[in-house]
């Protein structure tokens, strides 16, 4: 890999994104309230962060309802697994050049 610059993915190089997708791959799936509260986000901040992952198709919502309340559930999806994955290479690969 001469240069990991260009493995990088745009959609991640936001540091909020790189966050959500972070809690994502290394768990099942999480509420919104819960990302919200761990990320330590507006609602109208991590809504616009989750429609841009969404439209990559790097994460699967589902909607439901616990009790009487709306729950809404993010799942990184295999190709935002797969994305999240070369991203990180491509650091890694970086952080080993710099160190040459």
């Amino acid at each position: 890999m001469k240069n990991p610059f260009e493995h990088l993915d745009k959609v991640l190089e936001h540091s909020v994104r790189l966050q959500i997708m972070s809690v994502l791959v290394a768990n099942d799936s999480y509420d919104f309230n819960s990302l919200k509260e761990i990320l330590g986000l507006t609602d109208g901040s991590i809504a616009s962060h989750i429609k841009a992952l969404e439209k990559e198709k790097y994460i699967s919502i589902s909607k439901s309802f616990v009790g009487k309340k709306p729950n809404t559930r993010y799942k990184a999806t295999e190709r935002g697994r797969t994305v999240f994955k070369k991203h990180l290479d491509a650091l890694e690969e970086l952080i080993k050049q710099q160190r040459k």
